[in-house]
């Protein structure tokens, strides 16, 4: 496969995943990352570190907003709930298996 193809396909599968999680408003981060081990911020945080490593630098709040569909302040408003002190627990538990953030190339 020649890298043009590779990078439209990834591009795709990108879109796909942020548009099926905005699509999930029911499903919150926390339980995301339980069983996961990412969420939406860890997806805005990739799409920043890749578009500083490829001179398009944003702020971390430009890059939620590509993920959310809207600033995340609004996106709690509307969707988010207190996690439990259940899922606080799994949270810190699962620490170790949580995602590393950086450019995946």
């Amino acid at each position: 496969m020649d890298e043009l193809t590779k990078l439209k396909i990834e591009a795709a599968a990108f879109r796909g995943l942020v548009d099926h999680l905005r699509k999930r408003s029911d499903v919150q981060n926390i339980d995301i990352m339980n069983t996961a081990g990412f969420c939406r911020n860890c997806l805005a945080k990739w799409y920043k570190a890749a578009g500083e490593h490829y001179g398009a630098p944003m702020s971390y709040e430009a890059a939620q907003e590509a993920v959310y569909g809207m600033p995340n302040s609004e996106w709690k408003a509307k969707y988010q709930k207190p996690a439990s002190a259940e899922q606080q627990k799994t949270f810190e538990t699962t620490a170790p298996l949580h995602a590393r953030i950086g450019v995946i190339e």
